[in-house]
């Protein structure tokens, strides 16, 4: 069921509590893995989806990755404590690039060691990315305890790419799983990523992608 790999996402800086509302309710209605919401209204989303299978999903360091590591671990402690289950943190694309790998490393494991056994998704905003980068920050997310490796934030150039994915699929072990996101707006789309090995998909285009219609979101 394609609804199973869905986090229903709404990260717009005009997002509204009614639409957030909105949003849990859709995803209620249509069972969707998450919603992917930002981190201050995860204690009312936990709230609405607490006797449910829908877990909270929110964002850290988004969209740009370059807060410190110390606010990204605040940040992302302070939404597990509010209830979210899943944290999708920026990677730090400018020490990437520096070849700061250690760095890079770091910023994700101190994360991923202040929330635990929660999931954990490292966005690579891959628009920014050479195939190079991509493929190193894969390997750098593994070793640092990575759950998941996600192409994008939605608010890049561009958003997730089959190339992409593929070169996620050859530098990671069968250990982390991958989630598209960003202009995933219709289902024979979001079935060729997961044909070739997406386990997640986000977007704001959920119930179309669901329903086998369109939609002209960017996310």
């Amino acid at each position: 069921m394609i609804n199973t790999y869905i986090d229903h996402t709404l990260l717009n800086a005009e997002a509204t509590l009614v639409q957030i509302h909105k949003l849990c309710e859709e995803a209620l209605a249509y069972k969707f893995a998450t919603v992917c919401i930002n981190p201050s209204y995860v204690s009312a989303a936990a709230k609405i989806l607490e006797t449910s299978d829908v877990k909270v999903c929110t964002v850290v360091g988004f969209p740009i990755g370059a807060t410190s590591t110390r606010s990204k671990v605040e940040e992302a402690k302070q939404a597990i404590k509010e209830g979210a289950s899943e944290i999708d943190m920026v990677l730090h694309q400018g020490q990437l690039k520096s070849k700061e790998f250690q760095y890079v490393e770091n910023d994700i494991r101190a994360v991923k060691d202040g929330i635990g056994s929660h999931t954990l998704k490292v966005i690579l905003e891959i628009c920014n990315l050479t195939d190079e980068e991509i493929a190193e920050a894969c390997r750098i997310a593994e070793r640092a305890g990575a759950d998941f490796v996600k192409t994008s934030t939605g608010f890049g150039s561009h958003g997730a790419t089959l190339k992409a994915v593929q070169i996620m699929k050859e530098n990671i072990s069968n250990r982390v799983q991958i989630k598209a996101s960003g202009g995933i707006k219709d289902s024979k789309t979001a079935q060729e990523y997961i044909n070739l090995g997406v386990t997640r998909i986000g977007a704001s285009s959920g119930i179309a992608i669901v329903e086998g219609t369109s939609s002209s979101t960017n996310y």
